[in-house]
């Protein structure tokens, strides 16, 4: 209570502070509240002016002061810690170090701002263009307006490569000259020039070319030639260095995989009994900490080879995402015994072999709150080949703290695993994914021990065998060759099987389950492309259990034919599920994010419908919001909650179909606003007497289960808080013509809050 006092008196004085935010400001002195930029040019397209005024009002200094919803903030808070004040109180000054002095009017330099907006023009083909200035009055505040007229933008009329072709350098910049970014007809543009050069540059550390620079590079422009156009001639400096226009050979490569950061080190410091390994490396490991076959294999500079910038760069992203070493750094230098050849030094720091973490996690929800702690351990290089064996133990509990119902969430919970990763494909076939990537194989087994308290306990234990490997740098597969989950029930209490006899579905939830076989997941995504208005995610995964045995055994559940392993039913189905993205920039500052998720199975031979673990289900913060988790389906049958004091039944299903949308927008700084819209359902394969109207039906569309909302997101670039607050605007199990409920909302009645208003607190974006 203490505390929130202290939180609201804060709050409040900064409130209080930024609404004068001139308050320190000398006599005469102005608030700066910012520079507009307006464009004149009647040919330039609405869009197209807009964000042209928005980017050089981005270049404008100084930068106006941080502000949220009008308020800025960060100004109360340097008022509040005393403003010029130069007091040694340690509260005032933590307040002023978080705040920001007022940007005042006398900080403008506009002739520097009309010289920077003319140069940023100029830039873009805009050679005549003028700006003009004016400050603007207003109280205590003060904006400047810049008046920009750029005039008619040059275009690139020819492009010439004025090189020697009969030289290796001249002959690799020229040819194939096509790859150019330099096109007849388009805009006169710095930035294209300078990539160009950097294009050039790339091309040849791909060939060799190791000392050659971007720099040496030089576009000369003739803008003489009229009609707005220009000629390009593209030619390497006079001045460039010999050694830069001739291409460098491998020579001898070190390796040097125990090297310790201490001063005084010889670096290249070779025994003299250090052979090569295969005839290719220097590998100076004297304790031999490292299996060198492995080693090599990430290593792609090859001796009396051409020096390649991507056998560099991929040799480096191997070593550092082996995930066994500190530093990774190299060194190519001039080798002694021969013209034009580079010897190649890596020095590779080891991480600690040995890692331990602890990690302590509080949850908190609407009604109900706990705690988790899991300590990992991690053994680095385990079997001298970059093995990476983990082991960790973890442990919760979960209460229900408030609320009407009983949401059965009470629990504790612990268990551990044990997983190892080696870096490569362990298979007897010779199967090998793009090298650019480590491919990884895993095995991982855990067990996991849960106690609801008041109605049962379940023993849980896993065992997952595959591999996972990216194709390139938008494309995932993960391949598991073997799942197996097993679930035992324990200790079911007397309460608990009451209610089954009441509501049939909790007995699902207490079912043995016994499920086995491959499963594949494959992802696509491009959203890492920031500069495109479409960007996409997309994940696809088959699973499988028991499939050849069923079909071997020849299990029938519909005719008392349940076949059994080790004692235990199996389950027997095929699962197929796909979730689908799109992201379209509206503006610099705006989203429209959406996203279709569909789940579909066929359980068949030794079972009737997926095992609990594997079912669907719909509602909570990362599906339909405006219904709680677990809460909506199957199809129209009616959610069970029964009673105050007893147990909610999971609302799941062998089918799903989901859609979301949703509207995401900058307010200001690290404040975010969205607004939503969700729909969707789950359903069963096979009718279920309990579960009347829950069987997927060609009517399943208007099943669906609608909300929408409103949330703010506070962006703090390592992590993203989201609040939502939604309410239902379709509600499946009301009668068929009374799902829509928009007639029946009323914000200002508070049983209606209670039972309808869900809000949610989550990290990181929903989809």
């Amino acid at each position: 209570m203490k505390n929130k006092f202290l939180f609201s008196c804060l709050l409040g004085g900064i409130l209080i502070s930024s609404c004068n935010p001139t308050k320190y400001l000398a006599e005469g002195e102005k608030m700066y509240t910012g520079g507009d930029v307006e464009i004149h040019h009647d040919s330039m397209k609405v869009e197209n002016k807009e964000a042209f005024e928005t980017f050089l009002e981005d270049a404008l200094l100084p930068k106006p002061n941080s502000k949220i919803l009008g308020v800025y903030y960060k100004v109360g808070l340097w008022n509040m810690g005393g403003g010029p004040d130069s007091s040694t109180n340690f509260f005032r000054r933590w307040l002023k170090r978080n705040g920001q002095e007022p940007v005042k009017l006398s900080d403008v330099n506009r002739e520097y701002n009309e010289n920077l907006l003319r140069g940023k023009m100029e830039n873009l083909g805009f050679f005549n263009a003028r700006v003009a200035s004016d400050t603007l009055i207003d109280g205590k505040y003060a904006s400047v307006k810049y008046d920009a007229y750029p005039g008619k933008v040059y275009r690139i009329n020819s492009v010439k490569f004025d090189v020697d072709t009969m030289t290796d350098l001249g002959w690799r910049i020229n040819y194939p000259s096509d790859r150019t970014l330099l096109k007849p007809g388009s805009n006169y543009n710095l930035d294209v020039i300078l990539n160009e050069r950097d294009r050039i540059d790339n091309d040849l550390k791909l060939n060799g070319f190791y000392y050659f620079s971007p720099d040496n590079i030089l576009v000369e422009v003739d803008s003489t030639i009229g009609n707005h156009k220009v000629d390009m001639f593209v030619t390497v400096k006079p001045e460039t260095p010999e050694k830069a226009r001739h291409p460098q050979y491998i020579g001898n490569v070190y390796i040097f995989p125990d090297y310790k950061e201490t001063s005084g080190t010889a670096r290249r410091r070779i025994p003299r009994n250090t052979e090569k390994f295969e005839d290719k490396y220097y590998i100076v490991d004297p304790e031999r900490k490292y299996r060198k076959k492995v080693l090599a294999n990430h290593i792609f500079v090859q001796p009396k080879d051409k020096y390649s910038r991507w056998s560099h760069n991929q040799t480096i992203n191997h070593l550092v995402n082996l995930n066994a070493f500190k530093f990774v750094k190299n060194d190519f230098v001039d080798s002694p015994d021969s013209l034009n050849h580079l010897d190649v030094y890596y020095y590779l720091t080891p991480l600690e072999k040995r890692s331990i973490r602890l990690e302590l996690i509080g949850k908190t929800a609407a009604v109900y709150n706990g705690t988790e702690v899991t300590a990992n351990w991690t053994l680095r290089n385990a079997f001298k080949g970059f093995e990476t064996l983990t082991a960790s133990v973890f442990g919760g509990y979960e209460t229900q703290t408030g609320g009407n119902v009983n949401l059965n969430s009470s629990y504790i919970r612990y268990g551990a695993e044990v997983g190892i990763t080696w870096p490569r494909l362990l298979s007897p076939w010779k199967w090998a994914p793009a090298r650019q990537y480590i491919p990884k194989t895993f095995l991982k087994a855990g067990y996991e021990f849960l106690n609801r308290r008041t109605a049962y306990t379940l023993n849980s234990m896993t065992l997952n065998y595959g591999y996972a490997w990216k194709e390139n740098n938008q494309r995932d597969h993960n391949l598991t060759l073997a799942e197996i989950i097993y679930v035992q029930p324990r200790g079911i209490s007397d309460e608990y099987k009451a209610q089954m006899d009441t509501v049939p579905t909790l007995r699902h939830i207490v079912d043995p389950q016994f499920s086995f076989g491959p499963n594949y997941v494959y992802t696509f995504t491009n959203t890492m492309e920031n500069n495109k208005k479409h960007t996409f995610y997309a994940k696809a995964g088959l699973n499988t259990s028991g499939n050849i045995l069923g079909l071997i055994q020849g299990a029938d559940f519909n005719s008392g034919k349940v076949k059994k392993l080790f004692g235990t039913a199996y389950s027997q189905f095929i699962k197929a599920e796909a979730d689908m993205r799109h992201y379209m920039k509206l503006t610099a500052n705006s989203t429209l994010a959406s996203r279709i998720m569909i789940g579909t199975s066929y359980s068949y031979g030794n079972s009737r419908s997926l095992p609990y673990l594997k079912q669907y289900y719909t509602g909570g913060p990362n599906g339909l919001r405006a219904f709680r988790a677990r809460s909506v389906g199957p199809g129209s049958s009616l959610p069970e909650n029964i009673g105050e004091d007893n147990f909610f039944a999971d609302q799941t299903g062998d089918f799903k179909l989901e859609l979301n949308t949703e509207y995401r927008a900058k307010i200001a700084g690290m404040l975010h606003w969205a607004a939503f819209i969700d729909a969707g359902n789950v359903w069963l394969q096979n009718q279920d007497d309990d579960k009347p109207g829950g069987k997927l039906s060609g009517a399943f569309l208007s099943e669906l289960a609608v909300g929408g909302g409103v949330g703010l997101r506070l962006d703090l670039d390592f992590l993203i808080l989201r609040t939502d607050f939604a309410i239902p605007f379709r509600v499946p199990y009301r009668p068929k013509d009374d799902r829509w409920v928009f007639k029946y909302i009323d914000i200002r009645e508070r049983d209606w809050r209670r039972e309808n208003l869900v809000f949610n607190l989550a990290i990181g974006y929903p989809f």
